[in-house]
């Protein structure tokens, strides 16, 4: 299927049913856009990040992994530019009171216009010439546009003064920064080396939307590389690249990614690019690449005092490290899989036979095999093999229903391997026991006789990344 044959009312609906991903708080109405990840969705969201840290830090060089906490200093955010600059361009209608981010109205509107190139004043004036409507009454009444900082503010101790102001942290680079010295001294690391990061981050978004696309909380897989002045260009072109390879390896449409380069770039930045992925609602970022040059830890040096500087061992200059980052949203890479994979395939076009298959990776699908007694019967045998191979990878198991009934319910949740138990398999007093079981394959629908003995070598490298 095409992206703008998938419907995210499906999408939504199968993630609920089949325990992907729920509303968070349902049962006491919920809270807009926090959502809980069910069993299937909690594993596939493991899986990639598995995927995540083999590819970046097990079978990178010099690539470290840290989990810096989500309450910080005050100072850091301070000195990053959080508090005084991190906000939104935010407008209200006058009519129906609700409000919008202001190039996020003029994209929708024209996604050609580069609303992220424009300066306030000329969002505005843009929003007028072009009498954009509002999205949720159709009139063209707005306030003028104000910026709306992000970060949710938190209180540590008893009073709620400002001394005691803390923030949730608004992205995990800066736990990357302020623990870089720590990590170039305890890992002996030389330039240049990488500190990776998994973890959960917060924006007070007043415009979320899109299921899991934006939320005001959630997780993202961060990786700074700390590299020599000049080195910088040719290791931003190469992050580039490598993320975009990522994400093709996970099962992304090579069609279906594409580069923004950024026109506006953040007070941080020399060079920004965004690998977009074309979900069913348009094109939405899912990874972040920049060149941040060396304002981090100028920024920190200055505010915590403390020296970040580094002494190549060969030349003994000293310098401030470049630092090139490469970020990648979890909860967006998971919903962009999941929209990739999603397919309605006809197979009996005279009775009208369609099934549901999620064509997800084997490597990052949440159970990789089912295991299938053609009968209740055989549930013992069935249950020893499930309970073999569930030492080497998530197995699920199912003896309720017709076996086609079964395929199918494994095929909707992405499951790339059936393995049938069978009278065949245990034999009977005419026949003996052959020992064999049947794999199906999900997305041919083939079928291959094996040896139980065979089982986990069979399996053993479908399922690497």
């Amino acid at each position: 299927m095409r992206p703008e044959e998938k419907s995210m009312d499906k999408l939504v609906a199968l993630c609920k049913n089949r325990g992907f991903i729920f509303a968070g708080s349902e049962i006491y109405g919920g809270l807009a856009n926090t959502w809980d990840y069910g069993p299937l969705g909690a594993r596939l969201k493991n899986n990639v990040k598995d995927a995540w840290r083999k590819r970046f830090i097990q079978e990178r060089h010099n690539s470290f992994e840290v989990d810096a906490d989500i309450l910080m200093n005050p100072r850091v955010w301070e000195a990053s530019g959080h508090v005084s600059s991190f906000s939104d361009p935010l407008l209200d209608c006058k009519e129906c009171k609700m409000r919008f981010r202001a190039d996020n109205l003029i994209d929708d509107f024209d996604p050609d216009a580069h609303a992220d190139g424009m300066t306030k004043a000329e969002m505005f004036e843009y929003i007028k010439a072009h009498s954009i409507p509002c999205p949720h009454c159709g009139k063209h009444n707005f306030t003028e546009i104000r910026e709306f900082n992000l970060m949710f503010q938190t209180f540590r101790g008893v009073t709620n003064d400002a001394k005691s102001v803390i923030y949730l942290r608004p992205e995990n680079a800066q736990g990357e920064y302020v623990n870089y010295a720590n990590v170039q001294r305890s890992m002996r690391a030389k330039l240049p080396f990488s500190i990776g990061q998994i973890g959960k981050a917060f924006r007070n978004e007043i415009t979320p939307g899109n299921f899991t696309f934006r939320t005001i909380e959630f997780e993202q897989m961060e990786f700074q590389t700390f590299c020599h002045p000049g080195k910088d260009g040719e290791l931003y072109d190469y992050f580039k690249e490598y993320g975009k390879k990522f994400y093709e390896d996970l099962g992304l449409a090579p069609e279906h990614l594409r580069y923004h380069d950024h026109e506006k770039l953040a007070h941080y930045a020399k060079a920004a690019c965004d690998i977009e992925y074309l979900f069913p609602f348009g094109w939405g970022e899912i990874n972040g690449t920049h060149n941040r040059t060396d304002f981090d830890l100028t920024r920190h040096k200055e505010y915590s005092g403390q020296n970040l500087d580094y002494t190549d061992p060969f030349t003994n200059e000293t310098f401030t490290p470049y630092i090139i980052e490469s970020t990648y949203g979890l909860d967006r890479t998971v919903l962009a899989l999941i929209c990739e994979a999603y397919d309605e395939e006809t197979v009996d076009p005279e009775k009208n036979d369609v099934r549901t298959v999620l064509r997800l990776s084997p490597a990052v699908a949440p159970i990789k095999v089912a295991v299938l007694p053609l009968s209740k019967k055989l549930g013992d045998k069935a249950m020893e093999i499930r309970d073999e191979l569930s030492k080497f990878f998530m197995c699920d198991y199912d003896e309720t229903g017709s076996i086609g009934k079964r395929y199918r319910r494994q095929d909707e949740i992405g499951t790339p391997y059936c393995v049938t138990v069978d009278f065949e398999t245990v034999g009977d007093a005419e026949k003996p026991a052959d020992n064999c079981v049947t794999i199906r394959e999900r997305d041919s629908m083939a079928q291959v006789r094996v040896p139980i003995a065979d089982l986990a070598s069979y399996f053993d490298k479908k399922f690497v990344f």
